[in-house]
């Protein structure tokens, strides 16, 4: 209801996402997603992040958890991708690096089509069992976009490849501000 209810929520979070949760008081531990349900039905945890609405619903969250708040801000998408030596890589035959390049698109636009197809019939599904979806207000908001600042500018001081990546991104998101606000309803 407030930001005071974050502070000493026991919460499975991850990576600098948990930073920002630690800074508002939250205490974060991080949890391999298979031990998430019980972590919650045994109080170990108050509550948890992990994927999306049918992900969630997989791992049988919302027997344990019946209020759910969007948007996901700590992870605004995933990271889709496979990870190759570069030595491995070069000794493929051009054929063999092709059907990976091929393979690897397929599985991203097959991910991302069926991955959000998938996640209103897991959220309708989930209300049925009891679950109430919340949207978090302004004020959570605007207190974890200034606590990200905090994180992301302790890091900037400490990690340059951290740096470089996210001013990177700051002007990606510049750049592509003209059809995030333009190209969609609202």
């Amino acid at each position: 209801k407030s930001l005071d209810d974050l502070k000493g929520l026991k919460m499975r979070f991850f990576g600098l996402g948990a930073k920002v949760m630690e800074k508002l008081g939250a205490s974060t531990q991080l949890l391999a997603g298979g031990e998430i349900f019980q972590a919650l039905q045994l109080g170990t945890i108050d509550a948890t992040e992990f994927g999306n609405p049918a992900m969630d619903e997989g791992i049988g969250l919302y027997q344990v958890a019946k209020h759910y708040y969007f948007p996901g801000w700590h992870q605004p998408a995933s990271f889709l991708g496979v990870f190759i030596n570069m030595d491995v890589w070069n000794g493929l035959s051009d054929h063999h690096q092709a059907v990976i390049e091929v393979s690897c698109g397929d599985k991203v636009r097959d991910g991302l089509a069926l991955g959000d197809f998938s996640q209103p019939a897991a959220m309708a599904r989930m209300i049925e069992q009891g679950v109430n979806i919340h949207y978090w207000g302004p004020e959570f908001l605007a207190a974890f976009k200034a606590a990200w600042d905090e994180v992301a500018a302790e890091e900037m001081a400490v990690n340059p490849e951290f740096k470089a990546v996210y001013e990177n991104y700051l002007a990606f998101r510049e750049q592509f501000a003209i059809w995030r606000e333009n190209g969609y309803l609202k």
